[in-house]
């Protein structure tokens, strides 16, 4: 985890707009590089390192003396660059991932080489000999990219939008910035007065599709046909090997443990790993919550289980409220679930960061939207519709989950990993046939938990736990999260400012008190930004008002029972 800046075509003094790439030095705390590139005065690459993998040559932009023309700044970690390097016979200058990027560039050009990466990554690319800019996303977007482009040719991209809101350009007041789209690259051609011009745009991964890097990898040959238990091996294997992969680090690995599904499969399965690597400290886990809070004492049953090293952290309602203004400013966005669940998130990363010495940290995200887990698509009209809208909750990935979870850690120099979106997992979960991962007996992920139902992993009572959602589970069920925020904003919002709101945000309006506070924030920190996010997001199938968990019929007559 980096944050990235560069700069092609600035008509405005370098040593000034570099300021503005100060405002993403949380994701690199341990070093910082800006560097102008040779011939073109007006381009520039600044970088904040996190040291993860070889500390001595992990410097950015990366340059090897086989290709002086290439320069490469890279946010990501790709898992199978030693593959690769065996595989093609590439001849390393460093022990950094991210050369292979230059070393399949060199050989295939920017198509082949983009989907061979298996990992996640955001980058830029210059090729000076060839004159060409390349900027590329993975599939989910796991890792952050933003990019501003104006209608001379002044392009300018950083890990995250506030390192660009501040950047001055002559023939605009006010430069549109936007999310870079998840698995997309884009071609660039560069002028000779360091400009740019788009030429392509393109999508190159869809989720449901297997990567092309899957024949070069040494997964265990999976068993073809859809019958139950070839099924759930294939899957099994899927996921330990995602987990395995991710192990590469320099660095202490822990990880965050709500007690819910998702993150008791993570812990689990990475802490066998752990063992299995002959790794020599004890994995820690990390649990968040007020008194009372479920997550608390489900995380606990599950570190006993396995054996970890649990760390408990408690909040308060005052604590959680207070950290609103940070975490609105760290997240770049307003969308109501995002941000009661990037709290908690929020809170434990910066007790991470200032008491263990944990860097790479692991955790359950994605595997809702991959698996169906929300508790909407038990009323999904049909199996195909439930499918559709896994799809379309992973492409949206990037505005949400996926947002909160690097936004959250990366504020305090942390990077979050991330099996259940591996490359090979999810598409092959998502080559499934749609009934087969449905909900049934009223069980959501019932697949997934079937899948596991042997291991003995984890507890029976935690496979079988019903969908408890983050910012709901870190409190007591007689007062979530969420109401004791819309207690707190009832002082806060007004009517008579909820009877303005559609003049005051016309795009987006909020439509509660709690949204309009949470507006008002961002409006402060980033005024006219607003598009950033293209829509709030809320459960499907039901007249749903609110995006908690704990609103809707199903939760409560679970929680009765």
């Amino acid at each position: 985890m980096c944050g990235i800046w560069a700069l092609f075509g600035s008509d405005d003094c370098l040593s000034v707009q570099c300021l503005s790439a100060m405002k993403i030095a949380h994701r690199g705390p341990d070093a910082f590089r800006f560097e102008n590139v040779n011939g073109y005065t007006n381009c520039c690459f600044g970088f904040h390192r996190l040291a993860v993998v070889d500390p001595l040559f992990g410097m950015q932009p990366i340059r090897v003396k086989k290709y002086p023309y290439l320069w490469l700044c890279y946010n990501g970690e790709i898992y199978n660059y030693k593959k690769m390097q065996h595989h093609f016979e590439f001849e390393y200058q460093t022990n950094v991932d991210g050369e292979i990027i230059l070393h399949l560039y060199d050989k295939g050009g920017i198509e082949q080489t983009i989907c061979m990466l298996d990992g996640v990554f955001a980058f830029v690319l210059l090729d000076t000999a060839n004159k060409k800019v390349f900027l590329g996303r993975d599939t989910y977007g796991v890792r952050p990219l933003f990019k501003a482009m104006t209608e001379d040719g002044f392009l300018a991209v950083c890990s995250e939008a506030k390192g660009l809101v501040t950047l001055k350009h002559s023939t605009t007041p006010f430069l549109k910035v936007e999310p870079f789209l998840p698995g997309h690259y884009e071609v660039l051609d560069l002028k000779p007065n360091g400009k740019v011009a788009s030429v392509e745009m393109v999508k190159y991964h869809h989720c449901r599709d297997e990567p092309l890097h899957a024949l070069y990898d040494n997964v265990d040959k999976l068993f073809p046909g859809f019958e139950i238990e070839t099924v759930k091996n294939n899957l099994r294997i899927l996921f330990n090997n995602a987990v395995k992969k991710r192990l590469m680090t320099d660095r202490r690995i822990g990880c965050l443990l709500s007690g819910g599904l998702d993150s008791s499969l993570v812990a689990a399965t990475l802490l066998k790993q752990l063992k299995e690597a002959q790794v020599q400290y004890p994995l820690q886990t990390f649990a968040i919550g007020m008194e009372d809070s479920p997550d608390l004492l489900a995380a606990r049953k599950v570190a006993n289980h396995i054996g970890s090293e649990h760390y408990e952290v408690l909040f308060n309602s005052e604590e959680g409220i207070q950290a609103l203004d940070e975490v609105i400013f760290s997240l770049e966005t307003y969308d109501i679930t995002t941000v009661r669940a990037s709290v908690g998130m929020y809170l434990i990363s910066k007790y991470i960061r200032k008491n263990t010495d944990n860097v790479v940290i692991f955790s359950g995200e994605g595997s809702d939207e991959l698996t169906q887990g929300y508790i909407y698509f038990h009323k999904a009209p049909s199996p195909e519709e439930a499918e559709e809208e896994s799809e379309r909750l992973l492409r949206e990935l990037y505005l949400f989950d996926v947002l909160r979870a690097d936004r959250t850690t990366a504020a305090h120099g942390l990077e979050l990993r991330v099996p259940f979106l591996d490359h090979r997992f999810s598409s092959y979960y998502l080559s499934l046939p749609p009934e087969m991962r449905t909900p049934k007996n009223g069980i959501e992920k019932h697949l997934l938990r079937e899948t596991f139902e042997e291991s003995n992993l984890i507890p029976k009572e935690i496979l079988w736990r019903p969908k408890e959602a983050f910012s709901d589970g870190i409190t007591s069920v007689k007062n979530s999260w969420f109401k004791i925020l819309q207690e707190y904003v009832e002082h806060q919002v007004d009517d008579a400012m909820m009877a303005n709101a559609a003049q005051k945000f016309p795009f987006n309006t909020p439509k509660t008190k709690e949204g309009y506070y949470y507006r008002q924030i961002f409006e402060r920190h980033y005024p006219g930004r607003a598009d950033w996010l293209s829509h709030y997001w809320m459960p499907k199938w039901i007249n749903a008002t609110d995006p908690s968990a704990r609103t809707l019929t199903h939760y409560k007559s679970a929680a009765k029972a």
